[in-house]
């Protein structure tokens, strides 16, 4: 991969941190402000039901941002874009699908047959 294909990833990388925190500082405002009381248990149980969703929503993103964190760690020790299974480079696509990824689409797929047929 070369210098330029490593600073789009990096750049990239670092966009999708800060909306990730951007959306974060926004949950908490939101929540914040959000303190309306229902005489209604249905609007009650509706308004729980979205804050529950967008709670699950940001822990994903929280464990998403640790993965972004690594790949930024690849960069800097210079094994980004390296499968981690069989050393062979990641495809830039596939990387631009997925630039988390530690793992080439040939081994990735293996994985998931074997955990196909072991039934995970």
């Amino acid at each position: 991969m070369d210098v330029k294909d490593i600073e789009f990833f990096r750049e990239y990388l670092t966009r999708m941190v800060d909306d990730i925190q951007r959306q974060g500082e926004a949950t908490l405002e939101d929540l914040s402000e959000n303190t309306e009381y229902y005489s209604d248990p249905a609007d009650r149980a509706s308004a729980e039901s979205d804050r529950s969703f967008t709670l699950r929503l940001r822990d994903r993103d929280r464990k998403l941002v640790k993965k972004i964190n690594e790949a930024l760690g690849r960069i800097d020790d210079g094994s980004f874009g390296v499968c981690e299974d069989c050393g062979e480079d990641i495809g830039v696509p596939r990387l631009k699908a997925r630039p988390v990824t530690t793992l080439c689409i040939e081994c990735k797929s293996r994985r998931e047959e074997e955990e196909r047929l072991r039934g995970d």
